[in-house]
């Protein structure tokens, strides 16, 4: 990065004042850092001035200092970098938010016994009757033991307790108290597609096995949290967000939310405790009626964005019709229903996300996107596929024609062995093809699609975007599509703003931008690249207000 200055003339800018006039103090000042600015020139400043939620100025600290008055919050950066904050482009935050006072969080755990410690930790803290939680963000290619934990752990960390430990959408631990409890005795008590797991003496083990749909039903047979829980849980994962340097998240919904469950992100809001910007979808409540539903659910809000600019609904996905969820083979009439669906989304304006995994079946999505841009032009209104790991240039190709983005994460991280041997090594060498899009000009944006599948810490998906080895160390990605560091955080800040229509305000750091930041614990263009996912953030800033401060 060019290590030059930008100098501010602000005060007529910003503030419409006289530019003979002495310019109004700053409120804030960072100094004596290196300031990442992001700005098209890649400039790094040493000085940065806030005023009213902006960015006031960036330059040297010479010229930041005529903004700087007795009542200005001088911090010293004693050489720390700062970032634009980080923007998570796809998360499910405000799930994991809505459960996490009855969590224990496993994400970063490197053995099974640290582990079990978090279990135990959480165990001391919540009521002998309450449900102990692992929903997920973990893998056992994690674990230096590389397996998974079994029932007997579980039992000694937390004995007697109910507990529920979820790995992905493919199986769930339950405790011996968590069995009676939901009265599962034999497999016809599981709901579809799923089964007891039994050891070489036929005896259950305490693992349930299914796919998605068996353990979205089982997950919502566990008690929902009271409305204290859910506040304070979401309150807290907001702020362990924030220590990772995240401003933003884009929330695609998803299973076991209810439309209800948004009224605590806006409580938040209003009590002032909210620490994130976030911009949210609607996921498909019902199947079959789907159109149905978001027309009834859109016209009850109000829409748009918030006064404070920190809640902005963007749309629908990542669930626009069941029929096109998670289904390779969709009908005829199950994609005319889509078109029916999405053809109205882009009538009404609004933005769409979907999740679709594979780049074998997205021809069918891309008919119908196709079909519909030939009604009503999609490039306006930024589109997104998520996931999509192993999209082609043919797909990129089409996506860059209808202007519609990628929600890129790193899911390949928690790759498991069998998934890796299951492909060429021409193919696994250039998935997720980062670089492809780029080098296209397709809009981009960073993420993890935690918590249920993934970590959600923005720093591992960095590292992993740089490395391409999956939390065992085992190499993918080749040099090929390998990004640059300045590439990768672009993804993470301008890239996820694209996708809410704020790449001029947000993710980067000049002059009229939001004051959203990040003071970072190391050097993230210095360290080496194995020690990236090792950073977190010192100071978070959100429109100028201070969100988490480790100082």
């Amino acid at each position: 990065m060019r290590s030059v200055f930008l100098i501010a003339g602000l005060a007529a800018l910003l503030l419409g004042g006289c530019t003979s006039s002495p310019p109004p103090a700053a409120d804030t000042i960072l100094i004596n850092g290196k300031i990442v600015t992001l700005d098209e020139q890649s400039r790094v400043a040493e000085a940065m001035t806030m005023r009213d939620g902006r960015i006031y100025g960036v330059g040297s600290a010479a010229e930041m200092r005529q903004f700087v008055d007795a009542k200005t919050n001088v911090i010293d950066l004693n050489g720390r970098t700062v970032i634009p904050g980080l923007i998570d482009s796809h998360i499910h935050a405000l799930r994991g938010g809505y459960t996490h006072a009855l969590e224990a969080d496993w994400a970063g755990a490197r053995t099974i016994a640290e582990a079990m410690q978090r279990l135990a930790a959480t165990a001391k803290t919540t009521p002998p009757d309450q449900w102990i939680m692992v929903s997920g963000g973990w893998t056992e290619q994690q674990f230096a033991e590389q397996r998974r934990p079994t029932q007997a752990e579980i039992v000694a960390a937390a004995p007697g307790r109910l507990v529920y430990v979820q790995l992905s959408y493919r199986a769930a631990l339950l405790s011996p108290e968590g069995f009676k409890r939901l009265g599962i005795t034999r497999d016809g008590h599981i709901p579809p597609k799923g089964h007891l797991e039994r050891d070489s003496a036929g005896r259950p083990n305490g693992w349930i096995a299914g796919d998605l749909t068996t353990i979205v039903a089982l997950f919502d047979r566990l008690p929902r949290p009271n409305l204290a829980q859910a506040t304070d849980g979401t309150r807290a994962f907001f702020r362990e967000l924030n220590r990772f340097g995240l401003t933003g998240v884009i929330d695609p919904g998803g299973h076991n939310l209810r439309v209800a469950d948004y009224d605590v992100l806006h409580a938040l809001q209003r009590d002032g405790d909210l620490t994130l910007r976030v911009a949210y979808s609607l996921f498909a409540p019902r199947a079959g009626y789907e159109l149905e539903d978001f027309q009834a659910i859109i016209r009850s809000k109000s829409g748009g964005r918030t006064a404070d600019g920190l809640i902005t609904f963007n749309g629908i996905g990542e669930c626009v019709t069941w029929g096109m969820y998670n289904n390779d083979r969709p009908t005829p009439q199950q994609k005319e229903d889509y078109y029916k669906v999405a053809l109205w989304a882009a009538q009404q304006g609004h933005m769409l996300t979907q999740h679709w995994p594979s780049n074998a079946s997205v021809h069918h999505l891309l008919d119908v996107f196709e079909r519909v841009n030939r009604e009503v032009p999609l490039a306006p209104l930024r589109w997104s596929i998520a996931h999509l790991h192993d999209a082609t240039p043919e797909t990129l190709t089409r996506m860059k024609a209808l202007g519609v983005g990628w929600l890129m994460q790193d899911g390949l991280y928690y790759a498991a062995p069998a998934y890796l041997n299951a492909r060429s090594r021409d193919t696994i060498a250039r998935i997720p093809p980062i670089v492809s899009a780029l080098n296209m000009g397709l809009p981009v944006g960073g993420g993890t699609d935690a918590n249920r599948v993934m970590n959600y810490n923005p720093f591992v998906s960095l590292q992993w975007m740089l490395d391409g080895r999956t939390v065992n160390g085992t190499p993918t990605r080749d040099a090929r599509e390998i990004p640059t560091r300045e590439q990768a955080l672009r993804l993470y800040t301008q890239g996820s703003a694209w996708f809410t229509r704020d790449e001029q305000t947000r993710g980067v750091l000049v002059p009229g931008a939001h004051a959203d930041l990040a003071v970072l614990s190391q050097d993230f263009f210095a360290v080496p690249v194995s020690e990236i996912g090792r950073t977190t953030s010192l100071l978070t800033m959100v429109g100028g207000r201070i969100v988490y401060d480790a100082r």
